[in-house]
């Protein structure tokens, strides 16, 4: 069984993010960036299922311009076989991904397609959604453990209420939770060999995909910042403040 692994380049979760100084996008320029740490968990699953034996092969697919060759190469370092390319410019929304998704697994006919439940820069949470209903795959979101038996997987779920557990028939569509994994570092020697691994470019306009935005972004700012908070001596002057003060007594 193939399984295929959504990967997108995203600023570095360390990094104190800044607007532009014309609030157009967020400041990327000298910026770290780094694999969204969600794609990072569905990458450590599928490597995990292939060393189990239920996999064959894990292909990592990532779509962006050159620049996310880079985050292919660290996929390729911490276990998948080979990685494809989709060569765009554009800053896609999540309909247009899930669109050069879905003919990507419509080329590689995968039993299983992992994606990260969101990405940290958009926060949409939205793309395996659309590539499941775009494919006419079962899907199994938010997994916290994902376990494959035969032609089925059982997907644990992170529901409001709990857990939930459902069975879904393969090929499927899975969107990784933090608890599912804990993702490993590439090592030197792996990542030498990452260099030599096949990876393919691809052009949306070789897939034949409309990746015309359909929203625009009117303005971007950051978040106010959060006013220092007050010491108080005591409870009866603790309770005061958020009468007058706060106005939630």
């Amino acid at each position: 069984m193939k399984v295929l692994v959504a990967v997108k380049r995203v600023v570095d979760a360390n990094v104190k993010i800044r607007v532009k100084a014309d609030n157009s996008d967020v400041e990327l320029n000298n910026v770290k960036m780094a694999i969204n740490p969600f794609c990072e968990i569905a990458i450590e699953e599928a490597v995990r299922l292939k060393e189990s034996g239920v996999a064959e092969e894990v292909i990592a697919v990532s779509i962006g311009d050159t620049a996310c060759q880079e985050q292919l190469r660290t996929a390729l370092a911490l276990g998948a076989d080979r990685a494809i390319q989709i060569d765009t410019a554009q800053t896609l929304e999540p309909l247009a991904i899930a669109k050069l998704l879905n003919a990507v697994v419509e080329k590689e006919q995968p039993g299983l397609v992992i994606l990260g439940k969101q990405s940290i820069d958009g926060d949409n949470n939205q793309t395996g959604q659309m590539l499941a209903a775009l494919a006419g795959m079962p899907q199994g979101t938010f997994a916290s453990q994902i376990k494959v038996e035969g032609d089925e997987a059982r997907v644990t779920r992170e529901v409001d209420g709990g857990l939930q557990q459902v069975a879904i028939k393969l090929p499927a569509i899975v969107t990784t939770d933090l608890r599912l994994n804990e993702p490993r570092f590439a090592s030197l020697p792996n990542i030498m060999k990452a260099k030599r691994k096949p990876l393919e470019v691809i052009t949306t306009d070789a897939l034949g995909i409309n990746t015309a935005h359909r929203l625009s972004t009117l303005k971007m700012t950051a978040p106010a910042e959060r006013e220092p908070g007050v010491m108080v001596a005591n409870v009866a002057e603790l309770v005061e403040k958020l009468k007058t003060d706060a106005g939630v007594l």
